[in-house]
């Protein structure tokens, strides 16, 4: 289904929530059954760390507009940056080209990246090579060639609008070109190659403790260096390799500062968690069955927890254990979104791969994944208990649509009642998109940084699939904010929101995200401890209940679209 027919969809459907009178449906639309929303302000109390609101690559009016907290630099090109050289390479991703970084936000791995984040008032996260090896240029900074078209022959595709030389490193038949020189466009590296440029970075914005980084990533998704970095790094890295790595340039980073938290593994996916990059590797041809490291080095461990235990016994080398999660039933895709209904339902579901321990992911997974209690339990088990466990790259598409910003709504709620205690979306969704502001309704509705609660609270509703709600207080007034997301593609949801052990009346103030735009709806009272509303087709709507106001405050709708 195209953007624009489901905007017409849309816009079939009313607009306003109706608050004490329901607004009436069309009439060729059957009227909705009421959907039962509880919170229970007394139960499930847990805070709810602000980082988990952050971001990979946002501007600094991006990070201002958003009041977003934490940013990431990281991806396939920091795992190869050099500092010396302000240099990248984006692998398998570009042509395997080593490249001079523009001013470009996605180019942003060091300094520049640190300045924009501080300005917009967030936290920077930084990537450490871990890989070996750098990007290397040409005299006058042009680019080189991993794969060398006039040293390694003619190849299946080139970069032919840009560095001609620069080929894909497979031939003409198909075949992957190996043999190759690293040295072609990359520098070996080191611990102590990437030592001054900690010292560099604490040199000019401080230590941890200073309000300088605090955070630093131990490399990206190391289990497909073969992949994305074959022309440096062909064989898939052993477990051990990996192991040995984190703590050696964990160990040179803190010896520059000990406050700094080092962050990792990184790993990509379900697959990642559980085989080493080698295993991977050896999979292609082989299978699973008898993969060598998961046989020998591990001893039949998952990959992860097994890292975990290699790291306990060197004394807590990692501070922050984080993971990289994508729905794998092509929610999303880095080229083009699917928004037909039938996968606009798939997405709405399988946000249940985050927390549900019921939930069985019918893809090539086939598993139960509940990530969140899944990460929590191996490192309580496998490291010590409590360290924070991240996310710092997921993405469940379709930003432009409203089903997009549903899902990403449903993510942020999860992440806060589940306990979650960092995270970071690949990448700022685009200013002004249902995504982007679905963002800004938890983060900062009302142009004055006000936001979602920070205490999470019980909030329950018959079928998270169709209609999902999350609620939590605020400490710094004292009220209760509710989210609630009817992710139903073409039919409003009429609601009764019911309190429990919170003040029954108060002021209510109601934000909604619906067809791509953010309204703030007229103030009014609420009695009883009951709501009760219609909410359009595919909207997040933000009820704010203030128990010691005693009337409603402004009474004009205002739309915002971003920016």
């Amino acid at each position: 289904m195209s953007d624009l027919c489901l905007l017409f969809r849309q816009l079939s459907i009313p607009a306003a929530v109706a608050l004490g009178a329901l607004a009436l449906a069309p009439a060729s639309m059957a009227e909705p059954d009421e959907v039962s929303v509880t919170v229970d302000a007394g139960s499930g109390r847990r805070p709810i760390n602000p980082l988990i609101y952050g971001v990979n690559y946002a501007t600094t009016e991006q990070l201002r507009d958003l009041n977003l907290p934490l940013n990431r630099a990281g991806g396939d090109s920091a795992t190869m940056y050099n500092w010396r050289l302000d240099a990248r390479s984006a692998g398998k991703d570009w042509f395997f080209e080593s490249l001079s970084c523009t001013s470009d936000i996605f180019d942003q791995h060091g300094d520049g990246f640190v300045a924009l984040t501080r300005a917009g008032g967030a936290e920077p996260m930084l990537t450490v090579p871990m890989i070996g090896w750098v990007a290397r240029l040409d005299r006058d900074r042009k680019p080189l060639a991993g794969f060398s078209i006039g040293k390694y022959g003619l190849q299946e595709d080139a970069d032919l609008n840009g560095f001609a030389d620069a080929g894909n490193g497979v031939t003409l038949d198909g075949t992957p070109i190996t043999g190759n020189d690293p040295n072609d466009a990359a520098l070996p590296d080191s611990p102590a190659d990437e030592k001054p440029w900690i010292e560099r970075l604490v040199g000019r914005w401080g230590g941890a403790a200073r309000g300088g980084v605090r955070y630093y990533i131990m490399d990206n998704e190391p289990s497909f260096w073969h992949t994305i970095h074959r022309h440096v790094h062909p064989e898939g890295a052993h477990a051990r390799e990996i192991a040995d790595k984190v703590k050696t340039y964990s160990a040179m980073v803190k010896s520059v500062d000990p406050d700094a938290r080092v962050v990792a593994p990184e790993e990509w996916g379900w697959t990642a968690y559980r085989y080493s990059g080698f295993d991977q590797q050896y999979a292609v041809e082989h299978g699973f069955d008898k993969a060598p490291d998961r046989t020998g080095e591990t001893g039949g461990m998952d990959y992860l927890p097994w890292l975990l235990s290699q790291w306990k016994a060197a004394g807590r080398p990692v501070d922050v254990v984080s993971v990289h999660f994508y729905p794998q039933g092509g929610e999303y895709k880095d080229d083009h979104d699917d928004v037909t209904p039938a996968m606009q339902r798939k997405r709405n579901r399988s946000t249940r791969d985050l927390w549900d321990t019921g939930y069985h992911n019918p893809t090539w997974i086939n598993a139960t994944v509940a990530l969140i209690p899944t990460l929590r339990r191996w490192v309580d088990t496998y490291y010590y208990p409590g360290t924070p466990i991240a996310i710092t790259e997921y993405n469940w598409g379709a930003e432009k649509t409203m089903n997009g910003a549903t899902a990403q709504a449903d993510v942020l709620g999860i992440f806060g009642r589940e306990g979650l205690d960092m995270a970071a979306r690949w990448a700022t969704p685009a200013t002004g998109s249902p995504t982007y502001l679905a963002f800004k309704l938890y983060r900062n509705y009302d142009d004055h940084r006000s936001a979602f609660g920070d205490v999470s609270v019980t909030a329950t509703v018959p079928d998270p699939d169709t209609l999902s709600a999350f609620a939590a207080e605020r400490t710094a007034d004292g009220a209760l904010t509710v989210m609630v997301i009817n992710k139903r593609l073409d039919q409003p949801a009429d609601i009764a929101l019911s309190l429990t052990r919170f003040a029954g009346q108060g002021r209510l103030d109601t934000v909604q995200l619906a067809q791509g735009r953010l309204t703030a709806l007229p103030g009014d009272r609420y009695t009883g401890g009951r709501i009760k509303a219609r909410l359009p087709a595919q909207s997040v709507t933000l009820f704010v209940l203030s128990p010691n106001a005693k009337g409603p405050i402004g009474t004009d709708r205002t739309e915002r679209t971003g920016g």
